[in-house]
């Protein structure tokens, strides 16, 4: 959900991910095919290829101040205490031991702070955490 209090589309959660992943294209379910043969030959060139709809959702997110996070809906404090944990290398069912809550939970945990991020995988957030010293390395952990 959105600080606005709308939900985010799906399609939404998956595009910085993917962009930040390398995608140099974006496309839409209702693309039609000679979009899908235009876009394919246009990243083949390496050009960028993304859906007008898609490229006004990078601009917007990229025009806003510095200071406003690029969008990011920010972490509950369950969320944040579950990044912690991904960051110190522990499972889901470690986790979910941790918090004394479900894996299930976890999971669901997971998956918003992977949306609420426009992070690809725990990996990434768990370098997120390290990166913005929400979480340590130590020798004794």
């Amino acid at each position: 959900m959105t600080p606005n209090g709308l939900v985010r589309h799906p399609v939404q959660r998956s595009i910085f991910p993917a962009i930040k992943a390398g995608a140099l294209g974006y496309l839409l379910k209702d693309s039609t095919p000679q979009d899908l043969v235009d876009a394919i030959r246009q990243v083949r060139r390496g050009e960028v290829s993304l859906h007008p709809t898609i490229a006004r959702k990078v601009l917007r997110e990229l025009a806003q101040p510095a200071g406003q996070a690029q969008g990011l809906d920010p972490l509950t404090e369950r969320e944040l205490e579950v990044l912690k944990l991904i960051a110190r290398g522990l499972s889901n069912d470690e986790i979910a031991t941790t918090l004394i809550i479900t894996e299930a939970t976890v999971r669901n945990h997971v998956s918003n702070i992977l949306s609420k991020l426009h992070l690809a995988s725990r990996t990434q957030a768990a370098l997120y955490a390290l990166r913005k010293g929400l979480a340590i390395l130590t020798d004794d952990e």
